[in-house]
């Protein structure tokens, strides 16, 4: 067995001494530990969809490890916006905008769900073995921008969930070739971050500028009497005016119903357009951006006498289009 080994060396080493020769140059990749090149070449051909190709079936998952799961915060009085980036996919958005609830948000820059029902799970990561997931129910996905859209029931659970240590998942089908897609929002980095938005939630406006841009204020047959929830209303319009700074016009116009001569139906008009406008400057808005109209009952809205009795107010924002008016002030009502 000795001899026979060492005969096996002395051929090794003969061919080696031989480069010119095939069986050298195996042999010597052989003898230092290498395969032949084309063999590599066809062992890594053969690897490479195995390496970077996702199984056929296998979830495509998208979301943010421990070392880059990230929280931010965009807060104003207008709205607060609590963002997490999902990498590969886009990110996780809790909003809260000036007059509305809670609502939470999946957005893309490419629809890499399939539009229609999907399944939402909240499930403990993975270092938190043997927890088991709360399935919460289905959610719509669409085609838009924003894929996954929660009401504020689902926003408050899912935000809970975050708090409690675990990861919402969204798994829809994949648009391309039907593979599920998972998309995870991490808890790391979550809690403190919310707290700072809770307290952002608590100083919005009353309001949105979109509830008020154009307002509506009642009258009985005949009066020109603001209502308690008039002048809760006209406060809460001077309360977002004095904090938009792009708001540089209100218009104020009065209305009647066809009850009565046209002549007294104009005064009263007028009438029912300046105590709401008296009420804007009382309050501090500066007079300089109001403008007072009076309609009579020329601009009915309705065949009923009381939806005609009014006064409209409408927010007019820097670089909006300037509605039409007649030279004596009493211009057409508003449009756009």
């Amino acid at each position: 067995m000795i001899v026979f080994g060492l005969a096996a060396k002395e051929s090794q080493v003969q061919a080696v001494k031989q480069p010119g020769s095939a069986n050298s140059r195996t042999l010597m990749a052989s003898t230092m530990g290498f395969r032949p090149v084309k063999r590599m070449k066809t062992l890594l051909a053969a690897s490479l969809p195995v390496l970077f190709l996702p199984a056929v079936g296998q979830a495509a998952s998208y979301g943010a490890g421990i070392e880059n799961s990230q929280w931010y915060l965009a807060e104003s009085v207008f709205e607060c916006r609590l963002v997490h980036e999902v990498p590969g996919y886009g990110r996780a958005v809790f909003n809260h905008r000036a007059g509305e609830s809670l609502s939470f948000f999946l957005e893309s820059d490419a629809a890499l769900m399939r539009p229609g029902r999907g399944s939402l799970v909240v499930e403990a990561p993975a270092w938190r073995p043997g927890v088991e997931p709360r399935p919460l129910g289905t959610v719509n996905v669409s085609d838009d921008r924003r894929q996954v859209s929660l009401d504020t029931r689902q926003a408050f659970v899912v935000a809970h969930g975050l708090l409690d240590g675990m990861r919402p998942t969204v798994t829809r089908e994949s648009w391309f070739d039907g593979r599920p897609v998972r998309v995870q929002v991490s808890n790391v980095n979550f809690a403190g971050e919310y707290q700072r938005y809770q307290r952002c939630t608590s100083n919005l406006l009353p309001v949105n500028f979109d509830q008020i841009q154009r307002s509506r204020v009642p009258f009985a047959s005949g009066s020109t009497q603001l209502s308690d929830a008039d002048r809760r209303l006209l406060d809460n319009i001077v309360t977002y005016v004095n904090a938009d700074t792009t708001v540089e016009r209100i218009f104020v116009d009065g209305h009647s119903d066809s009850i009565g001569s046209r002549i007294d139906n104009r005064a009263l008009s007028e009438d029912r357009a300046n105590v709401v406008a008296d009420y804007l400057k009382a309050s501090g808005i500066d007079e300089n951006m109001i403008t007072v109209r009076a309609h009579g009952d020329q601009y009915p809205v309705s065949n009923r006498p009381a939806d005609n009795r009014r006064t409209n107010i409408r927010l007019q924002r820097a670089g909006d289009r300037p509605a039409l008016q007649q030279a004596n002030g009493y211009g057409g009502e508003p449009r756009g």
